[in-house]
């Protein structure tokens, strides 16, 4: 490769990665204010159990277990083995001891069934290349009567028709319109979509029965 590619192709991975790091950067107060959100949308109080799925480096996680309390959990979730390592040290800096970190699987959240009084993800259910069995797994690992909240982006051009095409470049996200039928699906009731800084939020609940 001679040196005026090797700039070139130097230049365009600097400049992909900047984008990337752009896209899924969130700042201190972004974190608070889903925090803030996702508290009032899935009922968070002292002493509830909540889970996080695709959790990467744990901010939300942290601010849900100082949410919750010393009587509350948090059960984080990551495919990422250094994303899990990183939930670890940023719970026990922020000197908490109710945050269990659990391994991810593609399709499964290994999270036991029955576990979470509410459960919420940021910018990962456009991962999920099977949102079917994946959406069936977080319905188990809900109490009857409790929620789910999912924020996610929309495309910057049109959505891919296979699931396992929306984290490509070309299709980045996933519609709310989109992530609402899903859920429907696995058996998700009383679901609501609303607009969120950059996203969008939708909120289901597992029915009582």
């Amino acid at each position: 490769m001679t040196s005026r590619f090797r700039t070139q192709a130097g230049a365009i991975a600097a400049l992909l990665l900047a984008a990337a790091a752009g896209a899924g950067a969130q700042s201190a107060a972004d974190n608070r204010a889903d925090a803030d959100q996702l508290a009032k949308a899935l009922n968070v109080s002292t002493g509830s159990t909540v889970c996080e799925v695709g959790a990467g480096s744990g901010e939300l996680t942290v601010l849900m277990a100082e949410a919750v309390g010393p009587s509350g959990k948090v059960y984080s979730n990551d495919l990422n083995p250094d994303r899990r390592a990183e939930i670890a040290r940023a719970a026990a800096a922020a000197g908490l001891s109710n945050v269990t970190v659990v391994e991810g699987a593609p399709a499964a959240s290994n999270i036991a069934p029955g576990t979470c009084d509410s459960l919420f993800m940021r910018n990962v259910y456009h991962h999920f290349g099977d949102p079917a069995s994946m959406n069936a797994d977080l319905f188990r690992a809900l109490k009857p009567g409790s929620r789910i909240a999912v924020i996610d982006f929309t495309p910057r051009g049109t959505e891919s028709a296979d699931p396992k095409g929306r984290a490509d470049e070309a299709h980045h996200g996933v519609t709310p319109a989109t992530v609402v039928r899903e859920l429907a699906g696995a058996g998700f009731t009383d679901l609501q979509s609303s607009d969120l800084r950059g996203g969008f939020i939708v909120v289901g609940v597992r029915p009582s029965r």
